[in-house]
């Protein structure tokens, strides 16, 4: 299965949440897993001999709803190469499966046996090497594609031909493996030793530097513009009422994941009490420092010292949310704290008619469309990074 078929099918069962990125791969499912920077059958018309990526096509199919200038500056964030203008609809409607071909679409078909014409490295593009450009084919109908693969491989070398190697005998191909073999260890050892030291820094409140407003000492303070931020780790605070989308319960899915999964079944999934606080960090991001965050939904458990490290409120839209807040006024709350205000997209006006008088910003998500999760929670990461650098000395 070459990954564009795989893609527009699971686009057209309205399947791409099932498509998780794990590292440098893309799985689908429990099934397939593929490259991110693979190239796929489509190439662009506007760039002839460009063929899309299939980290291209996943990020503009989760994203085709946003105007191409908004999608352009994401796909740049994000660091992936974005599709054109001109390739975009019938991109689209092909993906969505309103039309069955495209002339953008050319698969490599594999030569029959006993054609000469045989590619060059045919078996590692089936391995998934992208730099040949051989990662997608279609198998003629009737034929073994196991057949086809070893009539276009080109043995080098078999077992028996090594073991006849001059001037290497088994002694020395031995000591080349155990040492290998220590030098991977030491690479997993100093992995693990960062790992450890990554996780002591976000256990004792320490961010990712000056670019988020950390200092760089020991007791990681962060000085904002007008008010000052106390030791530790940043909270985000959440409503602990149901009628709310985000609680304590689907917070850490929504930010970590980028998948809203509304509250009444996360309740069911879960075991145990409720949590008095939890942490979240940025997982979906290609930053190399992460840093994390408390949310909590009990403002009335904060002690005066507690309300010094709130950067952030998920809003219900009522005033008697912020009863006995230390703040005079909704003006005061929103200029030394981040808002968001999380709504269906198809929900009345007149449900975020209250919010529109403060200074916060509403995110939309689709009552259905949880492919498109992710780009929301990507919005609240992103207002708050710009929030906490421009109060950062």
């Amino acid at each position: 299965m070459d990954p564009l078929t795989l893609l527009r099918e699971y686009t057209i069962r309205n399947e791409l949440h099932k498509i998780v990125r794990i590292g440098d791969d893309y799985r689908f499912g429990n099934d397939y897993s593929f490259p991110c920077t693979i190239e796929t059958a489509y190439r662009s018309k506007h760039v002839q001999a460009n063929r899309y990526t299939l980290e291209t096509l996943i990020n503009f199919i989760i994203n085709h709803h946003l105007k191409h200038t908004e999608y352009i500056q994401q796909s740049r964030s994000l660091r992936i190469p974005a599709v054109t203008l001109p390739d975009r609809k019938p991109l689209l409607d092909y993906l969505t499966g309103k039309t069955a071909s495209s002339d953008s679409i050319e698969f490599l078909k594999f030569p029959q046996p006993n054609d000469t014409s045989v590619p060059i490295s045919v078996s590692a593009g089936v391995a998934g090497n992208e730099e040949n450009g051989l990662g997608d084919f279609r198998v003629l109908e009737n034929q073994n594609p196991i057949e086809l693969i070893k009539a276009a491989e080109k043995p080098l070398k078999d077992r028996e031909s090594i073991l006849f190697c001059k001037n290497r005998d088994f002694y020395s191909v031995f000591t080349s493996a155990l040492r290998r073999d220590e030098e991977r260890q030491r690479a997993e050892s100093l992995q693990r030793k960062d790992g450890l030291v990554a996780k002591n820094r976000i256990d004792r409140g320490y961010g990712g530097g000056d670019e988020i407003g950390y200092d760089g000492g020991p007791k990681a303070k962060m000085h904002l513009k007008g008010s000052k931020i106390g030791e530790g780790v940043p909270i985000i605070l959440v409503p602990s009422a149901f009628s709310t989308l985000i609680t304590i319960y689907n917070v850490k899915d929504f930010l970590e994941d980028g998948v809203f999964i509304p509250t009444d079944v996360k309740l069911k999934q879960m075991k145990g009490s409720k949590p008095d606080c939890i942490t979240v960090q940025k997982k979906f991001s290609r930053d190399r420092v992460v840093t994390a965050y408390e949310v909590r939904d009990k403002p009335s458990a904060l002690k005066p010292e507690d309300w010094d490290r709130v950067v952030a409120v998920f809003v219900l839209g009522k005033d008697w949310q912020f009863k006995d807040w230390p703040f005079k006024d909704h003006v005061e709350i929103f200029n030394r704290i981040v808002g968001f205000f999380l709504r269906f997209e198809d929900d009345s006006v007149e449900s975020a008619k209250t919010v529109k008088q403060w200074n916060v910003k509403i995110i939309s998500i689709s009552k259905n469309k949880r492919h498109q999760d992710r780009a929301a929670a990507l919005e609240v990461w992103e207002k708050l990074e710009e929030f906490m650098r421009s109060r950062s000395h």
